[in-house]
């Protein structure tokens, strides 16, 4: 079965809508200066709401985060009660390795370079993630931008990974096309936020359609 992670969510209700849809991951953001970043208190009071519907079951919640201080980030996960860290920014294996959760890590895939390179060096690097299980997120690289940008890298480098890596696609992805990336790509997970949108808010019928879509060919893709 296909993965889902529903990313950059901004109210409990959208938490909730992606839980029932079936959804694998649920993010909140809590990087600085980007539209979608949640103060912690509030970050709080979403997952408290969250767990009172769903406890411990459901999606695994992550917070995102982006070059910012190790010791910011392991206290968030815990005041927070999240389950999982994405790190979206620069940060090096050895950080990856003293975050108190399981980690996500964003792979920025380079656009304009002769794709043999781009998928040679990716091997590489997600060759190192998998070792100290790390799950690796393809999402393109656009300058200025850490993901959320509507923007898709070409999905062929992330076919010629997927035989061989765990990882969950992102970028570009909407209700529209994800049931194609999965039948194209076969990747292990899929990552939306702003495809999940509209006039920049989560959607919750688009989050459900979202998920129904990128599960047309259920057990296709375990």
């Amino acid at each position: 079965m296909t993965h889902v992670k529903i990313c950059s969510v901004q109210a409990a209700e959208h938490a909730l809508a992606a839980a029932d849809a079936g959804a694998d991951f649920v993010g909140f953001n809590f990087v600085p200066g980007t539209r979608r970043r949640l103060e912690r208190d509030a970050a709080r009071r979403m997952v408290q709401e969250y767990r009172e519907r769903h406890g411990t079951n459901g999606p695994r919640l992550v917070g995102i985060f982006a070059d910012q201080p190790l010791e910011e980030v392991n206290r968030i996960l815990t005041e927070c009660d999240l389950n999982t860290a994405q790190l979206s920014g620069q940060e090096p294996v050895s950080y990856a390795l003293q975050v108190e959760r399981p980690v996500i890590k964003a792979v920025h895939v380079p656009i304009g370079q002769p794709q043999d390179r781009t998928i040679d060096d990716l091997d590489r690097l997600l060759r190192k993630l998998e070792t100290e299980d790390i799950l690796p997120l393809l999402d393109p690289h656009v300058d200025g931008a850490l993901g959320g940008t509507g923007t898709a890298f070409d999905w062929a480098i992330a076919e010629a990974l997927a035989p061989s890596h765990r990882f969950l696609l992102a970028g570009g992805l909407t209700p529209d096309n994800v049931a194609y990336a999965v039948e194209s790509v076969h990747p292990w997970g899929v990552d939306v936020s702003s495809g999940v949108e509209t006039s920049g808010t989560k959607d919750p019928e688009k989050i459900r359609s979202f998920i129904q879509s990128a599960r047309v060919e259920q057990g296709a893709h375990e």
